[in-house]
């Protein structure tokens, strides 16, 4: 995810996804369409907000607005298996849309049996739940709101690696269970200052935590597919890194904000871990299938990993026995970071929009195409 300039090359790069493809009809013909929504379930909490607008209860406000116009607007939580809610509605849906905290995972077989289906949209950031080889070749359209909730999760990173280098969580643990000691917690808390911080990706949020952590005086790396432009760097004031097997042993601290392709998928597995510092601390808030589950739980038991924090797993939701869940030194929690109210308003207002230009037959922001006309966006190639 980048600023401007990464934004603007990632699209001029969009790389084709092979043969030509039958692209089906994205401009909506007359008549009413089906429209599928698959957001979280709030329950109790979802009337304590009136924004609360990403939740199945707040069907991120569009409901009356497609309604009134005469479309079928179906919204459920229900998404796994063959009997669920939404495998009900995949043979005649027209437009998908879901997010990447509660994800419909859209198969090639699901596309495969979706006849209707012209359009899939991620409210958010981060497509790939979706089959995005199976979705260029059946000539489908997938986007989502760029940009939407880039500020809340590069905040959400800079939370997490000051609650891992100043040892919060066991302090906040003594807390609530009425103890008190000081030196069970302070063993092992630093400051931020002077470390080594490398982020794995530099689009749009890695770029944001860089801005957010040079007033604490970090030695900041960078790893990306794309070099910054020397100004934008010594605005930053970080450092490119292009092998990133020789990034990692300099690294106090390690974050994760590429995207889930092909080839980053187990990409930190029990050999690229090895290779970072002993006593690293990782932050993870891009996908949870970067890492290999069990080699994280494993680093993080024999303390060559001293903590792990983020807030995506795979799959989503993460099972109760999911080997993060129970590993020492973890700050782990649901998937969070990119739903917070502002962020939904952002990204609820980005979907309206879409669905708005789909209906008129009009082009999306270009940057928010993820799978067009057969075409599949560079960063996820």
């Amino acid at each position: 995810m980048a600023m401007k300039s990464a934004a603007t090359s990632a699209i001029k790069a969009c790389a084709s996804s092979g043969n030509s493809v039958l692209t089906r009809q994205l401009h909506a013909s007359p008549g009413s369409k089906k429209i599928v929504g698959v957001f979280y379930k709030a329950n109790e909490y979802a009337a304590l907000n009136p924004n609360f607008v990403g939740c199945v209860e707040g069907a991120l406000g569009i409901r009356d607005w497609l309604e009134s116009q005469g479309h079928q607007y179906i919204v459920t939580d229900d998404k796994e298996g063959p009997n669920s809610e939404l495998e009900k509605h995949i043979p005649d849906l027209h437009v998908l849309i879901s997010t990447p905290f509660h994800p419909a995972y859209v198969t090639a077989e699901r596309i495969k049996k979706a006849k209707n289906l012209q359009l899939l949209l991620t409210a958010g950031i981060g497509s790939d739940h979706i089959d995005l080889q199976a979705a260029a070749a059946a000539g489908l359209t997938v986007a989502e709101v760029t940009g939407s909730n880039v500020v809340s999760v590069a905040e959400d990173e800079l939370m997490r690696i000051l609650v891992l280098v100043r040892n919060f969580l066991p302090g906040y643990h003594q807390a609530i269970s009425g103890e008190w000691n000081v030196a069970a917690i302070a063993y092992r808390s630093y400051d931020l200052e002077g470390k080594t911080v490398g982020t794995v990706g530099a689009g749009r949020i890695g770029k944001l935590l860089l801005q957010r952590l040079k007033p604490f005086n970090c030695n900041l790396l960078y790893h990306d597919r794309l070099k910054m432009d020397p100004e934008l760097e010594n605005q930053f004031g970080a450092k490119f890194e292009e092998d990133l097997d020789a990034m990692l042993p300099k690294c106090d601290i390690i974050v994760m904000n590429m995207p889930l392709t092909d080839k980053t998928r187990g990409l930190f597995d029990k050999d690229k871990i090895a290779k970072c510092k002993k006593g690293v601390l990782i932050v993870n808030n891009a996908r949870g299938a970067i890492m290999d589950t069990q080699a994280v739980a494993d680093a993080c038991s024999s303390g060559h990993v001293a903590g792990y924090s983020g807030d995506v797993w795979f799959p989503q939701p993460a099972p109760k026995d999911h080997p993060w869940r129970y590993m020492p030194n973890h700050a782990m929690t649901p998937h969070i970071s990119g739903t917070t109210i502002d962020a939904q308003l952002r990204y609820a207002a980005g979907t309206k929009d879409m669905l708005e230009r789909y209906f008129k037959g009009e082009e999306f922001p270009p940057q928010n195409y993820i799978v067009k006309e057969g075409k599949i966006a560079s960063q996820y190639l």
